[in-house]
């Protein structure tokens, strides 16, 4: 488990400042956090622990020395500017069970030789107990056939005792269809012709 290091905020200083100052801003929240705790990152550390960890992942955060175990559960990202802005965590408590997301990732595209790709699920919302949370569910799309589609209950967290889904299981999460400018074959194109002559 990756750990991030972070240190309280002082809330009379803005966030504004400290982003031009190199540091990302935070919250952490949970059932035994009284309110919550506002908190800032180096930015620099902030980029390369998200490298490797996303929305949905477990991780460890280090404030002031005290160590939280924690659930990334919002990533505040500025395309813009090409930063980020502020990470909240949500500090987990053994035993009880959290919402969360697992972020849908599809691998072997360049095995896909025609069709159009369509991703309709980017992330699947669920709950569980820290012990079972599911940072990514990965999908195979390199056998997949035109008119194919993958919805949510053929994926492995569907089966997942430990889990429980937030989304409908007959959700569609991605189709491989043909292409729209794809050509009518010859043999449909002359009984197309010949029904519009009958109908004449």
């Amino acid at each position: 488990m990756n750990t991030l290091k972070a240190e309280k905020r002082d809330l009379s200083v803005k966030a504004k400042r400290l982003r031009r100052e190199g540091y990302v801003t935070g919250n952490i929240f949970g059932k035994e956090i009284e309110g919550s705790i506002p908190i800032k990152m180096d930015k620099l550390e902030a980029q390369k622990f998200l490298k490797t960890n996303m929305k949905g992942s477990r991780a460890a955060l280090m404030v002031d020395g005290q160590n939280y175990d924690v659930l990334i559960k919002e990533i505040d990202y500025d395309s813009m500017k090409n930063q980020i802005n502020e990470i909240d965590f949500q500090a987990l408590v053994s035993g009880e069970a959290v919402h969360s997301v697992a972020e849908v990732i599809l691998i072997n595209h360049d095995k896909i030789q025609s069709g159009v790709l369509q991703q309709h699920l980017s992330e699947i919302s669920y709950k569980a107990l820290p012990s079972s949370l599911v940072e990514k569910v990965e999908i195979d799309v390199g056998d997949m056939k035109i008119g194919d589609c993958i919805k949510v209950a053929d994926l492995p967290i569907a089966s997942d005792k430990d889990v429980t889904l937030g989304v409908d299981p007959e959700e569609i999460v991605v189709t491989l269809s043909a292409p729209h400018n794809a050509e009518i074959p010859e043999a449909e194109t002359e009984e197309a012709v010949e029904t519009e002559e009958t109908e004449k």
